[in-house]
Formats: C-alpha cells, sequence, structure tokens
C-alpha cells in the first residue's frame, strides 16, 4: 500500500525503522488521554486510532507490527492511568521514582494486549493477502476489540480509558445500550480506519462507513429502551471531603463519625447515602448507640440510609461494604464489593513483598457474590457498586438481568487516593456510560468529588464541586426495562467482530478464487 508516488526525479523516501514508528505510536497513545474528561477532545483519539493502524499497515513484518501496537499500549496505558502514582508515592509510603517505575510496569504489560491484536492483525493480513478496505474496516478494528475486552476481565481486569468513555457526549453513545463501552470502541476503531481510506482511492467507501456509523448513533440516541417506575425519590448524597490521612488515623476517627452522623441526621430524604468507607470502623468497632442513632433517624423520618463502611465477619474476613437501613426493615441490608482493586483490597499470589512496602488499610479483603440483591427504598430498587466496580458495565448488567430489578443505580467512592487528578472527571465519565449502557440513572456519592445524580441518559442533572464538603440534594426518576446490553452483555458485540473477522476470511477466499 503506498498513499504517495515519488514524483519524476526525486528520491525514494527511505524506509522508516521500527523504533520510529513505535515512538510514533507511543506518542499517538499517549495523546489520547486528551479524548477523555476532563479534557473531551474525542477526536484526538480517532486520530491516534488512525495513526495506529498507519502505522501498522506500513510495517514490514507481523514482528514490527507487534511492537508498533505494544508502543501505542504502552503509552495509552501511561498517559491515561498516570494519577496511580499519586496513590502509590503519597499514600502507598513509596517514593515517586519507583511509582513511576511501578506503572510502568503496569502500562509494560497493557501495552501486551494491543501487541498481540496489532501482530495478530498483521498475520491475519498477510495469511488472507487482504486489501486495504478490509484490513482497515474488518480485521484491525475487530483485533482492537479483542484487546480492549481482554484487558477489561485477564486478571481480574483493568478497562480503565477504554476507548468508548470517549463518546459519552458523541452520536456513538446511542449504541451504549446495544453494544456498551467496547462496541463503541470497536465503532471508533471503525471510524479510525474508514479515515485512512480518505487518503486513498476508496474515499466513496469511507463517507460510506463514516457516515453509516455515526448518523445511526445520532438516530439511535432517540430510542427508548426504559421507561420510568414508580414515583421520583427525593435524595441527599453526602460529601465529606474528610482528609485521607486523618481518615483512618485514630486521633481524628470520632470527628468523622460525628461529622457524617450530623450531617445525616440535618433533614430527611427519601435516599440519603455516604461515601465508600465513610465510616471507617468495623460495626463491633464503633461506639455504644452510634448506629442505633441512625436507625432511630431513619424510622422517625422515614428515611433510607446508605452507610460506606467496612463489614467484618470474623478477624480474618472483612469487606469492602455499604449497609442500607429503611424506616421498616427487621435486618439492616448489605453489599458487600465483589470486584476488588489487585493490590489495595486482594493481594495477587506471589505479590505481598509489594503490598507489604504499602500503607493502604484494609488490603487484603473478602470478595462479595458476583449477584446481589437492590435495596429497596419505597416503589424503587436501588443496587450499590463500590468505586472501581462502576468500571465493569457486563457485570452491573448482569446484575440486572439476573433478579435484581433494580431500578436506579448507587456508586459510593473513595476518591481521595488519587488527589487532584484526571482520575475524578474520568470516574463520572465511566459512570455516564453505566447509565447509558443500561438506561438507569447513576446517583454518587463521593468523599472527595465527584458527588453527582446522572439521568438515564448519561447527562449530569445535578452535582458539587470537588475538593469541598457539601450534601447533594437532589431528585430522581427510577427507571425500568432491559437493554439490549442488559440482556446480552458483551455478547452482541463479540459476535459482531466475529462476523467481522469471518466477513474478511471470506472476501480474501473470494479473491483468491481461480476466475
Amino acid at each position: 500500500m503506498r498513499f504517495r508516488r515519488a514524483q519524476p526525479g526525486e528520491p525514494p523516501a527511505p524506509p522508516r525503522s521500527t523504533r520510529s514508528r513505535m515512538i510514533i505510536a507511543a506518542l499517538a497513545g499517549a495523546a489520547s488521554i486528551l479524548s477523555f474528561a476532563p479534557f473531551g477532545w474525542w477526536p484526538v483519539q480517532l486520530l491516534s486510532l488512525a495513526i495506529l493502524f498507519y502505522q501498522v499497515l506500513r510495517a514490514d513484518t507481523v514482528k514490527a507490527s507487534a511492537l508498533v501496537g505494544w508502543a501505542f499500549g504502552f503509552g495509552w496505558c501511561l498517559a491515561g492511568v498516570h494519577w496511580l502514582t499519586i496513590a502509590l508515592a503519597r499514600f502507598g509510603g513509596l517514593s515517586m521514582p519507583l511509582a513511576w517505575v511501578a506503572i510502568a510496569l503496569l502500562a509494560v504489560y497493557m501495552g501486551g494486549h494491543c501487541a498481540l491484536a496489532m501482530g495478530g492483525a498483521a498475520w491475519l493480513r498477510k495469511r488472507w493477502a487482504l486489501p486495504l478496505p478490509g484490513a482497515n474496516l474488518l480485521v484491525l478494528p475487530a483485533l482492537w476489540l479483542a484487546s480492549e475486552w481482554t484487558r477489561g476481565w485477564l486478571f481480574t481486569g483493568f478497562p480503565w480509558a477504554a476507548a468508548g468513555y470517549a463518546h459519552n457526549a458523541t452520536p456513538l453513545a446511542g449504541y451504549a445500550p446495544l453494544v456498551g463501552v467496547y462496541g463503541i470502541g470497536w465503532l471508533a476503531a471503525i471510524t479510525a480506519g474508514a479515515l485512512l481510506l480518505l487518503m486513498h482511492r476508496t474515499r466513496k467507501t469511507a463517507l460510506a462507513v463514516i457516515g453509516a456509523v455515526w448518523l445511526g448513533g445520532f438516530a439511535l440516541q432517540y430510542v427508548q429502551w426504559t421507561a420510568p417506575a414508580g414515583k421520583p425519590l427525593s435524595v441527599r448524597l453526602v460529601q465529606g471531603n474528610v482528609a485521607l490521612a486523618n481518615k483512618f488515623d485514630p486521633a481524628h476517627i470520632g470527628d468523622t463519625l460525628r461529622h457524617y452522623l450530623d450531617v445525616v441526621t440535618a433533614a430527611p430524604a427519601d435516599l440519603i447515602a455516604i461515601p465508600e468507607t465513610g465510616v471507617p470502623l468495623f460495626p463491633q468497632q464503633l461506639p455504644a448507640g452510634y448506629l442505633d442513632s441512625y436507625g432511630a433517624f431513619a424510622r422517625k423520618t422515614g428515611s433510607a440510609i446508605v452507610l460506606g463502611m467496612p463489614m467484618a465477619d470474623s478477624p480474618t474476613q472483612y469487606s469492602n461494604s455499604v449497609m442500607g437501613l429503611g424506616p421498616t426493615m427487621a435486618k439492616p441490608y448489605r453489599y458487600d464489593k465483589h470486584h476488588l482493586v489487585p493490590f489495595g483490597e486482594f493481594i495477587p499470589p506471589g505479590f505481598r513483598w509489594f503490598t507489604d512496602m504499602l500503607q493502604i488499610p484494609l488490603g487484603d479483603q473478602t470478595r462479595g457474590p458476583a449477584l446481589q440483591g437492590a435495596f429497596a427504598v419505597k416503589d424503587q430498587r436501588v443496587l450499590p457498586n463500590i468505586c472501581y466496580e462502576n468500571n465493569f458495565g457486563e457485570e452491573i448488567a448482569a446484575q440486572l438481568n439476573n433478579g435484581s430489578q433494580a431500578t436506579i443505580l448507587l456508586n459510593v467512592s473513595e476518591l481521595a487516593w488519587y488527589g487532584e487528578s484526571v482520575a475524578i472527571p474520568q470516574h463520572v465519565q465511566i459512570s455516564q456510560m453505566r447509565s447509558l449502557e443500561t438506561g438507569r440513572p447513576m446517583l454518587a456519592a463521593t468523599n472527595t468529588g465527584a458527588t453527582v445524580v446522572i439521568d438515564g441518559h448519561g447527562v449530569i442533572t445535578a452535582s458539587l464541586p470537588y475538593y469541598q464538603p457539601g450534601v447533594l440534594t437532589a431528585t430522581v426518576q427510577g427507571m425500568t426495562g432491559d437493554t439490549p446490553y442488559i440482556l446480552l452483555q458483551n455478547r452482541l458485540v463479540l459476535a459482531l467482530a466475529a462476523g467481522a473477522l469471518l466477513a474478511a476470511w471470506l472476501w480474501s477466499r473470494r479473491r483468491r478464487a481461480p476466475a
């Protein structure tokens, strides 16, 4: 494939080395951070993927294509999750150089997913002798999807900065209720592949593909997959802004407990929620009568209260949980975090030496069941998820598809670990995608921000400023009904990508068949 021919008398351009292609790819991958919140420059992502595909298609060997893919994934991860250095250095006790080494090692691993995808795409293209449109529109996007999906579950998964999150406010968001965040990333990759074709003789094909993908998404935004359920709830979401250095300090815990009790009981609401580990002690460690004060307020005012707090079932079994207290409940509601954070909440085999270097409390927790019931609040059903769990849309969709009958999603988080970084707006963007996929509103109660109310269309309807205490008072309408994503999770988009690879193979066979 050649996009520019040398002019008469002009010497041919020297071939670009694999090293230079890797540098270009790494820079393109790093630039993709600009497509996510808080920047929102989503066209940058399309261009960065187009640059990746161009470098892969121009690489001489399968190995070179894999190295280019690795460099892109490395740059994408290093820029996308650089804020993890704050948790490791400021709160984990590592020096900043060691924290950057740790994140670089994570990026080395994450780059491997993209390396396998791009190397596999180059191998298939050579084996099948695919022309440019087949490689750009069928093979490369399908294997890009495979790489994102795989890194979302392998070794418990790390799906942060998946490509689709950049499009929660673009026409591609219309596809979220069908194919979820990975499907949107696949469509973004198809768009990037089509952009390359604009440089080639197949411009009409490129324009047709881009038009079909983006106009289709625009039209799908007007499809109502879910419908209002019951009466709206009044909600109060508490943002404590408790300094993380004080949160687990015995000298300050009493102040924290009094603060949340005073704020929660200051006014009634149908649902009141405080952040993850807002109550930083196990129930057995709390002052006598502390939880009873919340219960008495719930019974007196008809309020339902959600407390983020650790729960202990034995001296060696404890979980990151929420407790729900209602005005007529015989016993408290409980939700235990299921998808735990590696190193922060559970210790992978062979890595205790690393976690021993850190100073993160509650570091080896018990995992909750994959399917847990929702919290009944009047005629709504509220399904909690805790912090990192809102990254896993297929798990939330599976709960909705397996009897929870939830009408509202609730995220409680402690994001102070990541300081004043892009992690907070990106976390909101992830929550918006969960609303788009499920057609359910998402409430978020966080310690330092972002405390928000997101409606069933992924739109923020109320929010608090970051890094200051406050209470967000709002009204939220629960929604019922199943989107295709709730019913199928990622199976639909994986089937579509497999179909694209099958189409590429059939195309190649037809081209090779004798006339």
